[in-house]
């Protein structure tokens, strides 16, 4: 390995290890399976993989390509070459006024669209993972989803591929001499190919058996309808690649014709006595366009109406209705949606449903999805200990959807998987069920095998498909051949050792004639901690995590703390070591604490809560002590860290950076910050106020004295004074503190100290519960909330109070041509950040939020304690503000504002200093 290890290297691949720790961090994906890779590669580009595939030609190592990891049938794991595409390939190109885009595989479906949205346009595939998977998986397992269908999904929208062969050759489908080029470089490939069609178009039969299983979902085996809709070999093997799992090639970049983006929607639930009320109207249902039909069974809905945001629009549900179908229409514009939904009530009196109505507001809209994306959650996230959450999903032609459905239950109660539930695109004869399984157990592991034979007996009988949406993978792989019978199958396995003769590309993968193979190298996963047990490593939160091109992602942090259980049960001291080695700096030193993985994780977990626990359990006796000191004494230890950074700005910087630096060496980088001449002054004590009957409690946040200026502060007391608003500031404020930074870094006791000593105050101050408490940090606001969360006091961050009574009160002057926004993470988390936006477009003609937007990675201090993680973190934010023309820029957090300052090169300050500049 290290020969293979050397000869990566010299071909100057990005990334090149076969580090323990490293290949740990890759073990896992969103599949219940679990195989640790022997190395790991981060390329850059196409004519890497060529010479990766060139290298491990003479190796004889399988290789395996990885994204975002969300694939759950198994086919994004691997013992050989890992090859990590996340990390670089993340190019997008906006062609024709929007109908075309051509996209390199690292980019996810979110990100795409996202560029998209301007020309009114979106991909077709609308997988549900969309926020986490890219484009490299989307078009490896021909991505369809619930909106799509078999009309929009992958191979349908697919207008060319640049991709990479075992050989290292490289084609780009979309020139115009690249079938003639494929002719020259591949001659056995072109004639293979050219056999191949003949074999099956000189046999009606088996074209017509193909028709029948592409006519609904379908991503069991290769793409064989790739045969009898294209006769050109380019055009054949461009489309055998969708959905081919990363068997016969690497997609190095695509270009898909888009479709429509329609804003506009009209959501109902229709509530029926049975399934087969439900699946017999599906028919009119389709025929009266409805963009989204979904099925829930009985158990769907007594699961989801247990779900607090579901209790609205199932208030009235009553188990005598045994089957929903949630259905949604969409338009353009709002003339059409009503027509639409005009035609759309009279099928309803048709199928006995004149009692439904139309929701679209938005938050109506919100919380009758959240009954159906609200599932996996409610599901997976209360399943036992110690068992491993499986999504399978199969699809039969419509009219087989009842009795389908009615046997898949009989089958789950068979088996006794009794907590599973059914949902599903009903439109497509698509249904999903959920599985919670204990691997570890010989007995739950028979079951599995039992109920998966079964499966497959039930699903050929109606004339489906075993995986709809989800990919062969390693789950299915020894059902294809009953699937498609002998002779396809035999097309199959000549097709493979034609394109991957030395069957280097992940191999096992959708051939396979290992039997057991399904049921080999399963995840069992152990409780480890009660903050993250309920993760079911699907990657959602990888994307929003600000270290995730650094160190690690939330998930990664959760898997390798389940390694270090699996490998103290199993005495392995190798993985304990390496482990040991690495963890502290990579999970937890790095971590921003910033609580954004939660907004993506299905069951709701925040990562943070966990790392913030193990910080604490790292302090020491007299970290603890020194934090709780500081609590005690906020104000003396703010003044003296504004002085010293006052004095670090005016001595010189050769002066000041050497220091620094020994003493970073000497305390620790985790206990002083790494200076910057980026950095402002040090600010101000912050002074209190006192008034009678204010409208407001107002409390500045200790960045203010930390950090420059005092302007936000005054701008904001310049803004009320405008209003009309009489303002009160506690009179020991510069004592204060939200506490936050306490808490992110495990310093229990000073943390106690500190929100003791906060919410006394506030209360002491507050006669009337009605004035509300309003801070100008978003971080800080909510760091209030969760202080006063268990009294009667109502806080609000800034903006959100900025915008619902002072914003009416003002007249603005003047507008800046253009504003940057950089939102926060805890307005996110708050949902203030549609205020920002609110505020923003009172007083600039264009608001820009970049498309690249993140967490800043500076959480207080974090950015300069380890100034590497916020590097990377406003990376690629940064470079989009760079290479636009933009007059001011702005955001809600003094960290923040530094952090996008020192990245961007420009200044950014509060919104309320340009609010209060531009308004009267």
């Amino acid at each position: 390995m290290d020969s293979l290890v050397k000869e990566l290297r010299q071909k100057n691949i990005d990334f090149v290890s076969n580090n323990l720790f490293d290949r740990l961090t890759y073990a896992n994906d969103a599949s219940h399976y679990l195989l640790t890779p022997s190395l790991i590669t981060k390329p850059k580009s196409a004519e890497d993989l060529s010479n990766i595939f060139r290298i491990v030609n003479s190796n004889h190592i399988g290789v395996t390509f990885r994204s975002g990891g969300t694939s759950l049938s198994g086919q994004g794991v691997s013992d050989g070459l890992l090859v990590d595409t996340r990390r670089n390939f993340k190019n997008i190109e906006v062609l024709d006024d929007g109908e075309k885009v051509r996209v390199e595989p690292g980019l996810t479906v979110n990100r795409v669209n996202a560029s998209l949205r301007k020309y009114g346009k979106k991909l077709g595939p609308d997988p549900a993972s969309e926020i986490a998977c890219t484009i490299g998986g989307v078009v490896a397992n021909n991505s369809s989803g619930m909106s799509c269908g078999t009309i929009f999904n992958t191979y349908k929208t697919l207008s060319s591929l640049k991709f990479v062969l075992s050989s290292g050759t490289l084609i780009d489908s979309k020139d115009i001499d690249a079938d003639e080029l494929l002719r020259i470089k591949e001659p056995l490939i072109y004639e293979g190919l050219i056999n191949l069609r003949k074999r099956i178009i000189e046999k009606p039969y088996l074209v017509e058996k193909i028709n029948i299983a592409y006519s609904i979902k379908n991503t069991m085996g290769y793409g064989l309808n790739s045969f009898v809709d294209f006769e050109k070999p380019i055009d054949i093997l461009t489309h055998l690649l969708v959905g081919s799992e990363g068997t016969l090639g690497f997609i190095a970049e695509a270009t898909f014709n888009t479709i429509d983006l329609l804003n506009e929607n009209a959501t109902t639930l229709l509530l029926f006595d049975d399934l087969k009320d439900a699946t017999k109207s599906l028919p009119l249902l389709k025929e009266s366009n409805a963009n989204v039909i979904e099925l829930l069974d009985i158990s769907s809905l007594k699961v989801a109406k247990r779900e607090h945001m579901a209790d609205l629009v199932l208030k009235d549900l009553t188990f005598a209705n045994n089957a929903a179908l949630l259905v949604e229409y969409q338009a353009k514009t709002k003339n059409e949606l009503e027509e639409l939904t005009n035609l759309a009530l009279k099928t309803f009196k048709e199928i006995g449903q004149s009692h439904a109505i139309f929701h679209k507001d938005p938050e109506v809209r919100n919380q009758l999805w959240h009954a159906r994306k609200g599932l996996y959650a409610a599901v997976a996230g209360n399943r036992a200990k110690g068992t491993t959450a499986l999504l399978e999903d199969i699809s039969v032609p419509m009219q087989n959807l009842h009795e389908t459905t009615m046997h898949l239950s009989q089958l789950l109660n068979k088996h006794k998987y009794l907590d599973s539930v059914i949902f599903g695109h009903a439109k497509d004869g698509n249904l999903h069920f959920l599985l919670n399984e204990k691997f570890n157990d010989e007995n739950h592991l028979q079951r599995y095998i039992d109920f998966t034979n079964d499966l497959v007996e039930l699903v050929l009988s109606q004339d489906g498909s075993l995986k709809a949406e989800h990919g062969t993978g390693r789950i299915m792989a020894p059902f294809v051949k009953k699937q498609f019978g002998e002779e396809l199958y035999q097309i199959m396995v000549d097709l493979k050792k034609l394109i991957d003769p030395k069957n280097l590309l992940n191999p096992g993968v959708i051939i396979n004639e290992n039997e057991k193979i399904y049921i080999e190298n399963l995840k069992t996963q152990n409780s480890i901690d009660q903050e993250v047990d309920k993760c079911v490593e699907c990657g959602y939160c990888e994307t929003v995590c600000p270290s995730k091109d650094v160190t690690l992602t939330p998930r990664q942090r959760i898997t390798l703390r389940r390694a270090e259980v699996e490998a103290l049960k199993t005495n392995d001291q190798e993985t304990l070591d390496a482990i040991k080695e690495n963890y502290d700096y990579q999970a937890i030193d790095t971590c921003a604490v910033d609580g954004m993985c939660q907004t993506a994780c299905p069951v709701h977990i925040n990562t943070g809560d966990l790392v913030k626990r193990l910080r604490s359990e790292n302090q020491s006796g007299v970290s603890q002590y020194l934090g709780f000191i500081a609590s005690k004494n906020w104000s003396k230890t703010t003044n003296l860290l504004s002085k010293l950074l006052t004095l670090a700005k005016k001595l010189p910087s050769s002066l000041v950076i050497p220091v620094n630096k020994i003493a970073r060496q000497i305390g620790g980088n985790n206990s002083l910050p790494l200076w910057n001449k980026e950095l402002p002054n040090g600010g101000r004590p912050r002074v209190g106020k006192s008034i009678n009957n204010p409208d407001l409690l107002y409390f500045p946040s200790c960045t203010s004295s930390l950090y420059g200026e005092d302007s936000t502060i005054q701008s904001f007391l310049s803004l009320c004074n405008k209003a009309g608003l009489n303002v009160l500031i506690p009179e020991d404020i510069d004592q204060l503190c939200c506490a936050t930074p306490w808490s992110s870094k495990g310093l229990t006791q000073g943390f106690e100290e500190m929100a003791l000593k906060t919410s006394t105050s506030i209360l002491k101050h507050l006669k009337d519960p009605a004035v509300e408490v309003v801070s100008d940090a978003s971080s800080c606001s909510q760091g209030l909330q969760n202080l006063l969360k268990d009294t009667s006091v109502s806080t609000k961050d800034l903006v959100q109070f900025i915008a619902e009574s002072v914003l009416p009160k003002l007249e603005i002057n003047r507008k800046v041509s253009t504003l940057a926004l950089h939102p926060t993470c805890s307005g996110v988390e708050m949902g203030t950040n549609k205020f920002l936006n609110q505020i923003a477009l009172s007083i600039a003609d264009e608001v820009i939020t970049p498309l690249d937007w993140s967490c800043c990675g500076f959480a207080g201090d974090r950015g300069l304690l380890h100034p590497e993680l916020t590097e990377s973190a406003t990376e690629k934010e940064a470079q989009e503000i760079k290479n636009q023309e933009i007059q001011y820029f702005a955001s809600t957090n003094k960290p923040c504002q530094i952090a996008l300052s020192k990245a961007t090169g420009k200044k950014y300050v509060h919104i309320v200093e340009l609010l209060d500049e531009l308004s009267r």
